[in-house]
């Protein structure tokens, strides 16, 4: 018994030293997107921070591209101590669905360390489609099939799921336009040449206060304080619908526990600075923190839920 109360105890010393010691050296934070894109610039605002707190420096590695595989890729081969971090988004997750055999699934070959934010899609027309609800917007669509279109960011993006999950539910059929990214369709929402589009509050709010186009929902459980006046979904009369883009930190499977909770803390610290939360407010998104296995359980619905939309509706990976 000696000898294993005396074998135990140097076990939880080296442990302890080992989450003392860490981290050890340069943090290194893999963004699957473009400098200077939404996710690029929320990751640069708490790096600083982070560096503060865990006195090493932290690297911004953006890695665009494949939609988001080259930089999961990359995460989910890193030695896994807790020195990698990858900024995980809601793409990454229906990129899982897609492709379930994937190399670097969330929850998986990348664990959760924290969810940082979360914000609702918000469904906007231009002004000259003749309707300023959502059930006026569904009449219309049951009246004339195939006369409304609205844009996405193509085949399994967040913006044709939740298009797509409308008309399933309301029964109608509106053509979706696909675009090459997220905002591209802007122009031609604002010209009328696109009829529908669901976005970011911020990319929208201006553009809805002004006239130019008309917010007619929330794609969130609940109103936001940019849009006070727009009804979420559930309220316009077609509940159970949510088409919300989040994101949050992951580093690769086998990262030693003591490590993320450490990560976890320091990250939540930085998520808490005020003017992290004025910024996050500003475009309509709140921040979720948590514990890790929170925000395993979240991905996990989120999974479920995408995984379902995309049977049903019947999109197939490209």
């Amino acid at each position: 018994m000696k000898f294993y109360a005396a074998f135990w105890w140097l076990w939880a010393s080296c442990g302890c030293a080992l989450a003392q010691n860490f981290p050890s050296k340069p943090i290194r934070i893999i963004v699957p997107t473009i400098a200077g894109s939404a996710p690029d610039v929320r990751v640069r605002q708490i790096a600083p921070k982070l560096s503060d707190a865990v006195g090493q420096s932290v690297i911004v590695d953006n890695r665009p591209g494949a939609n988001g595989t080259i930089a999961t890729q990359l995460a989910a081969r890193a030695t896994p101590d807790g020195h990698t971090l990858f900024y995980g988004l809601i793409n990454n997750a229906i990129n899982d669905a897609l492709h379930p055999d994937s190399c670097c699934r969330l929850n998986q070959e990348l664990v959760p360390v924290v969810h940082f934010t979360s914000t609702p899609l918000v469904m906007v027309v231009h002004p000259s489609v003749a309707a300023n609800t959502l059930q006026e917007y569904l009449q219309l669509a049951k009246a004339k099939p195939g006369l409304l279109t609205y844009a996405s960011a193509g085949p399994g993006s967040i913006t044709q799921l939740l298009g797509e999950w409308i008309k399933l539910k309301s029964g109608t059929r509106i053509l979706d336009v696909p675009y090459k990214s997220v905002g591209a369709e802007m122009p031609d929402l604002l010209g009328g040449q696109i009829m529908t589009a669901y976005l970011n509050p911020i990319a929208i709010a201006t553009h809805v206060r002004s006239g130019k186009l008309r917010g007619l929902a929330v794609a969130g459980p609940k109103r936001i304080a940019a849009l006070q006046d727009v009804p979420t979904i559930a309220e316009a009369g077609l509940p159970g619908i949510e088409g919300i883009v989040w994101n949050g930190f992951f580093v690769p499977a086998g990262t030693p526990k003591q490590n993320i909770q450490i990560l976890n803390r320091e990250l939540l610290r930085t998520f808490n600075a005020p003017d992290v939360r004025e910024q996050v407010g500003l475009i309509g998104a709140e921040i979720m923190g948590g514990r890790p296995e929170d925000y395993a359980a979240f991905i996990r619905l989120e999974s479920a839920k995408w995984s379902k939309i995309i049977r049903d509706v019947g999109i197939k990976a490209e």
